[in-house]
């Protein structure tokens, strides 16, 4: 419990953090891998190269300043983080390197303001903020199927389209995959030749549960680095049969039971974390009235439509929207252009469960027209540090 006099004196500093925070944060993290370059093995890299990384912590150390005093009302955003953080393997001996160089760091920027006394409060506060990341974490430990990573084994590798394609993995020493809520990702980790450090990239799960195996479907990305790095070592170099380490399932982005209505919105490779739901809808609760509407260039780049139609069949109220910026073959779309709301309230209403996957920007506006639509029920999973999509805005995909 934090004394009256420790809330006070970090609340008071909330204001100077909002402005000098993603200073401190990227002070915070040069400190760090200077002085702990093995914790290199963990961070994204691509990330960190960004700035994505450093602003996200920013956003978090103010917002944790804010609610210093009811930290229970940033709890959705702890789990958040903490799914991710196990899925990383983060463990409780990582937050006192943490919490002495981010102690360090805003003494460093904020100088003679960061008094001894401004420094001891937020040394108390960190302590507890780790602790409750620390607990919260432990009990997704104990929940998923193993610990840390696990060496997989790749038993079938599939072209989806001209830039996705699925990687079936099964566990190395054999038996079943864990199981996992549709939607879910899994990280995998791997050593590319010539990297000094591992690469550790979150995959979405494309397939509804299955005992024997995970699928992840991977596109390849234009930009070898930093950001497809990862995603074009597995197309080029992983080949099946090769082996991969993995962690066990974990995301709070996931199809919720129930018999709302529901719609699957997806751009890009946005579609995969969609295939693992639609599955699990037709499988499961055929009669749930279902839309599934994806946007993509061209039908060369529409990875899954042939399983989408065929999970469809098994849907009694279900409903497919294709919209192609650029088509190919016209007849092979059921729009032209970009998603909008037009094309939205043909298959939302204001009672419609949204879950929503692609491109930041996609996903910005596409959260924007539901928002302006009344439609309240909206899920969506961004990988990556966390963004703001409050901006409504109609984007290419």
């Amino acid at each position: 419990m934090l004394s009256q006099k420790t809330i006070e004196i970090v609340k008071s500093t909330a204001p100077v953090l909002e402005v000098k925070g993603t200073e401190i944060t990227s002070t915070f993290y040069k400190n760090l891998f200077t002085n702990h370059p093995e914790l290199l093995n963990i961070f994204n890299h691509a990330n960190q190269k960004k700035g994505r990384q450093q602003t996200a912590l920013a956003n978090a150390v103010y917002a944790a300043a804010q609610n210093i005093d009811k930290l229970e009302s940033i709890l959705p955003v702890v789990k958040q983080i903490a799914h991710k953080h196990r899925s990383l393997g983060v463990k409780p001996e990582h937050y006192p390197i943490v919490g002495e160089h981010l102690l360090q760091a805003i003494k460093q920027v904020l100088g003679e303001a960061a008094t001894d006394e401004i420094i001891e409060a937020w040394g108390e506060a960190y302590g507890v903020i780790a602790g409750v990341f620390i607990d919260v974490e432990e009990n997704m430990y104990q929940e998923a199927g193993y610990r840390d990573f696990k060496p997989f084994i790749v038993a079938k590798k599939v072209m989806e389209s001209e830039c996705v394609t699925s990687f079936y993995l099964q566990p190395k020493e054999g038996g079943n995959v864990p199981t996992y809520m549709p939607g879910q990702y899994i990280s995998v980790r791997v050593r590319i030749p010539g990297e000094e450090f591992t690469h550790i990239r979150q995959y979405s799960l494309s397939s509804a549960p299955m005992d024997e195996y995970f699928r992840i479907s991977v596109k390849r990305e234009a930009e070898q680095n930093p950001i497809g790095k990862v995603s074009n070592f597995l197309h080029d170099q992983i080949a099946e049969g090769s082996e991969i380490e993995v962690s066990a399932p974990a995301g709070d982005f996931y199809l919720e039971n129930g018999e709302s209505p529901v719609a699957f919105i997806s751009g890009g490779v946005g579609i995969t974390p969609m295939m693992s739901m639609l599955e699990e809808v037709a499988r499961t609760t055929p009669k749930r009235r279902t839309a599934f509407i994806h946007a993509s260039r061209n039908e060369g780049v529409h990875a899954f439509k042939e399983e989408v139609d065929t999970h469809m069949t098994g849907i009694e109220n279900g409903e497919v929207g294709y919209i192609y910026e650029n088509p190919l073959d016209e007849s092979l779309s059921h729009f032209t252009g970009y998603l909008n709301k037009e094309i939205l309230k043909q298959y939302v209403d204001v009672g419609t469960e949204c879950y929503v996957c692609g491109p930041a920007p996609f996903m910005k506006a596409v959260i924007g027209m539901l928002q302006e639509m009344g439609v309240s029920k909206i899920r969506y999973e961004f990988f990556g540090p966390a963004m703001d999509f409050t901006k409504k805005e109609s984007v290419p995909v």
